[in-house]
């Protein structure tokens, strides 16, 4: 049985998606963008801002859902500019501290609302 997770902590889904979907205690989170969730606006900036807003959507949703960032078992980080790797990784890092979930980063040629990151994960109770 699925059990959509929803909050409005986090922005709303921009399309025909959810947030996330919890199916036997494993969380599939869709894809989050810096958009701030009390207006649903995205304000584009640099690397380093746009990772704070999405991780902080992210934490909004993995709560709603009864977890934490120690339940991700598996992260997807999607960047407009590779470059920014090393800015999205410091601010990533602050997020975990041991037991490192596993990871992609691939560089993508446009994001929604041409924002610069977005991230997804996959976490487990």
């Amino acid at each position: 049985m699925k059990r959509i997770i929803e909050t409005k902590s986090a922005p709303a889904p921009i399309g025909p998606y959810s947030q996330a979907v919890l199916h036997n205690g494993t969380l599939f989170m869709s894809g989050q963008i810096a958009i701030d969730p009390t207006n649903g606006e995205y304000h584009p900036s640099d690397a380093t801002t746009e990772t704070k807003q999405v991780m902080k959507n992210i934490e909004a949703v993995l709560l709603e859902a009864g977890m934490s960032f120690s339940n991700v078992l598996k992260t997807s980080i999607f960047l407009k500019d590779m470059n920014d790797f090393a800015a999205v990784n410091e601010e990533y890092a602050k997020y975990f501290t041991a037991d490192f979930p596993a990871r992609e980063t691939v560089q993508v040629s446009v994001l929604p609302k041409n924002a610069r990151v977005e991230i997804s994960m996959i976490a487990a109770l």
